[in-house]
């Protein structure tokens, strides 16, 4: 596959790909063959990433420029793109210094039977008064990546949700809810958060984004149900495809017991720690 041949599906995601900055409040700075999304007030800082329609290939000195701007908006020196969609692009972020890594891009096969739904998951609303937590969990799920029981549970996510970060992100993703921008399940077990994720719609084509579980929580299945809840209700939105980036290969197979399969890989380009 060359980067002006793209698989149908590939190419539906690159759409969504520049489009969902755009709806989420970013501005689209142009680079040539790369666009720089730059976030206008509060909210989720982008990437800079190939830009929708080919303008030709990126060099390292495309990516330099990109960085350099980064650098003078004070905003993360990062991007994002497909490998089998844009070849040739790892290439030249490494050239620039940064450092890529892969996750396995995967979207829902259409003829998957649903999950079973799981008794502890639920959507939240807008006021939910477990939002907030909801929303600082997978901070806390990343913070140790991977699919192994950790030690971070309901005690060190009661000290993350009194930061004032937490009511910050708790009212960027209510008025989200509200506005219909994203859907938020979590798996609640006693009145507290094991594990919550989003979906992110644009027109027919939906993202299941940051699902994690509290460490000290894993392995229970609450992920997989977590998934499915988002899944069925993006479904009942209308949603066409429905897609996700695992963290690696272990969190892949949770996903292909979801009724995902892998069709390419997503890569992240940061400067090395």
């Amino acid at each position: 596959m060359t980067e002006h041949m793209i698989d149908p599906m590939l190419s539906e995601l690159e759409h969504y790909y520049d489009t969902v900055p755009r709806v989420g409040g970013a501005r689209a700075e142009d680079f040539g063959p790369l666009t720089l999304f730059v976030q206008e007030g509060a909210g989720w800082q982008y990437y800079a990433r190939p830009a929708l329609g080919g303008a030709g290939p990126a060099g390292a000195a495309d990516v330099e420029r990109v960085l350099a701007r980064q650098r003078e908006l004070k905003v993360p020196e990062s991007f994002e793109w497909v490998a089998e969609t844009t070849p040739s692009l790892r290439a030249a972020v490494e050239a620039a210094g940064l450092r890529v890594h892969a996750h396995p891009l995967m979207v829902l096969d259409p003829a998957a039977a649903a999950a079973p739904a799981h008794p502890e998951v639920r959507l939240l609303g807008a006021d939910d008064p477990l939002l907030t937590a909801a929303v600082t969990v997978p901070a806390l799920a990343f913070g140790a990546p991977g699919t192994a029981v950790g030690e971070a549970g309901p005690a060190e996510l009661a000290a993350a949700v009194a930061g004032p970060e937490a009511a910050e992100h708790r009212a960027r993703v209510s008025a989200m809810i509200a506005s219909g921008r994203t859907a938020l399940a979590a798996a609640v077990r006693d009145g507290v958060v094991l594990c919550a994720g989003q979906y992110n719609p644009v027109g027919d084509v939906a993202e299941v984004v940051g699902v994690g579980t509290l460490p000290a929580a894993r392995r229970q299945g609450l992920a997989l149900g977590v998934t499915a809840a988002l899944v069925a209700r993006a479904r009942e939105r209308g949603a066409r495809t429905v897609f996700l980036s695992a963290g690696d290969e272990d969190v892949a197979r949770v996903y292909v017991r979801a009724g995902f399969r892998r069709v390419a890989t997503a890569l992240i380009a940061e400067p090395s720690a």
